[in-house]
């Protein structure tokens, strides 16, 4: 009785809200069907592949950024610019090609952000918590690295000549960035401070130093990760009265002072104002490291003091562009998944809508005639959102139901595991009185745990430009850097470039000999 008492007072709720609210010319079947026609033409014109060389690569990696993700940030966005949100359009959207990503490690079915950034990196598949070894290696096992390295898309791109390039919102020596330079058995060896000492004493390198000796001229590097470039109990120039900031190498080397050293054009910035003030035109090294650890949630960010990830991946790109032979840039949104692993749902969605910004200027910056571009994710989370909410509903905000066991209302978004699991007087905690809204608020949980999961589905690959098409189906997370690799003519994958080229070169070429021949005979 209880029940069906219940479930009437949620249908009459529903009813007092009024009628779904959407635009009017959705009424009209002809606004669905001309929506359709369009995007049916538009689809046509993809019959004619896009089979240039690519000069650029730029990978967007949002961290985290699972299928749910994406559809939430989605309506976020729209929502932010005050529409419904759910037939909002991100910038991945409008990519032609989507593909699906099998994320897995070698060794383990739900993966970490380390194993993944090798296999999407690397070309190779991994295990979790090592970066740039293949699955040989052993976590923590510092006998284990040697000969087992293997080598990213960064590094083939850099040694065919093009500029290359990381930003990120993490630590640059966090974990999907270090796959792109390092060799480590183990992703927590940010520095020699962290590392145990038999290991530094058997030859292992730890991750930062790594970053400037592996490819001593990476040309751009920007994120967060101060504190591991400099001596133990050095204090921080932007917080020095605060110890946990302060440097954490015990061989006691400044690793930007080395950075620095016999480079032309070479520019190290902690700012954003120094970062916006320079001239990308007078640049060709840069190393940007905004904080001492992680970049802070773009909701908290100083608009004054800290960058955006796109004001950053701007900088970047108008450095990296100079280089005629092109470039390879690497971008993490890292931290969404850092807002999911706490709970913070409002952080995360925002994170990928900054992220979405991110995407749209580089759009602006580059051609999809010479430029292939791919978005896509490490793994997912245990994020998710439903309940039958109506249209245009608050992502962030209560289901337009409750629920009809503890009568007590939820939000559309939950998580299956995490630290937002909380029992008052055995019951589940009664969200209507708190700020589910805010942006630290840490949405329900099913299971009580004091960091949230990542989730072990698939996640998607969108891609526009040369050869994005390669990029269909259902795929392993190593292949897409060996497809990267062939849309550029890098790496192992440059047999049909020179034949490719080299035929068209003698059939450009041929006319001109024929002349040539003819004048000579003329001559005599």
């Amino acid at each position: 009785m209880k029940v069906t008492i219940l479930l009437i007072c949620s249908c009459l709720v529903w009813e007092g809200l009024g009628k779904p609210q959407f635009p009017d010319q959705e009424k009209d079947p002809l606004f669905w069907n001309t929506w359709a026609q369009r995007t049916l033409k538009n689809a046509l014109t993809l019959q004619k592949l896009n089979q240039n060389t690519a000069k650029n690569l730029i990978l967007f990696l949002g961290d985290g950024m699972g299928i749910p993700t994406v559809t939430a940030a989605r309506i976020l966005k729209g929502q932010l610019s005050r529409q419904s949100g759910e037939e909002t359009q991100l910038e991945m959207d409008n990519f032609p090609f989507v593909a699906l990503s099998k994320t897995y490690n070698t060794n383990a079915q739900v993966a970490d952000s380390a194993g993944t950034a090798t296999a999407f990196l690397c070309g190779v598949k991994a295990n979790e918590g090592t970066v740039g070894v293949s699955a040989a290696a052993v976590r923590s096992q510092c006998n284990t690295t040697q000969g087992n390295e293997v080598t990213s898309i960064l590094r083939w791109a850099k040694e065919a000549g093009k500029s290359v390039g990381i930003v990120t919102t993490t630590r640059v020596n966090h974990a999907t960035p270090s796959a792109a330079y390092a060799h480590c058995v183990d992703r927590d060896w940010y520095s020699d401070g962290e590392m145990p000492a038999e290991a530094v004493q058997a030859g292992c390198k730890d991750i930062a130093r790594q970053l400037f000796e592996n490819i001593p001229n990476i040309d751009v590097i920007m994120g967060g990760g101060r504190k591991y470039m400099f001596p133990k109990n050095q204090s921080d120039v932007e917080y020095p009265g605060e110890k946990k900031h302060f440097g954490t190498r015990i061989d006691r080397r400044n690793l930007v002072e080395e950075w620095n050293k016999n480079k032309q054009n070479a520019n190290y910035v902690w700012n954003k104002k120094e970062l916006l003030s320079l001239n990308p035109n007078s640049v060709d090294y840069l190393l940007g490291l905004f904080e001492p650890g992680d970049l802070p949630y773009d909701l908290e960010r100083n608009n004054e003091t800290d960058p955006s990830l796109t004001e950053m991946v701007e900088v970047a790109i108008k450095i990296l562009k100079k280089n005629p032979s092109g470039f390879y840039l690497l971008v993490e949104g890292g931290r969404i998944d850092h807002g999911h692993h706490d709970g913070k749902a409002k952080q995360a969605l925002h994170e990928a809508v900054e992220m979405d910004r991110a995407i749209g200027q580089a759009g602006l910056l580059t051609s999809i005639y010479d430029t292939m571009t791919v978005v896509t994710a490490d793994h997912s989370h245990m994020f998710n959102f439903g309940g039958y909410t109506p249209r245009g509903n608050t992502i962030l905000g209560l289901n337009s139901i409750l629920s009809d066991v503890d009568q007590k209302p939820f939000t559309a978004i939950l998580y299956g595991n995490g630290p937002g699991f909380k029992v008052v007087n055995g019951l589940r905690e009664n969200i209507s009185t708190l700020g589910y809204e805010e942006n630290n608020y840490k949405a329900q949980s099913a299971v009580p745990l004091s960091m949230e999961t990542h989730g072990g589905e698939d996640v998607a690959v969108f891609a526009k430009g040369p050869m994005a098409h390669l990029l269909h189906g259902v795929h392993e997370q190593n292949y897409i850097p060996h497809v990267m690799a062939y849309a550029a003519c890098i790496g192992q994958n440059r047999d049909h470039c020179m034949s490719s080229s080299g035929a068209s070169s003698l059939s450009a070429a041929l006319p001109s000999l024929t002349a040539l021949l003819t004048l000579i005979r003329l001559l005599c």
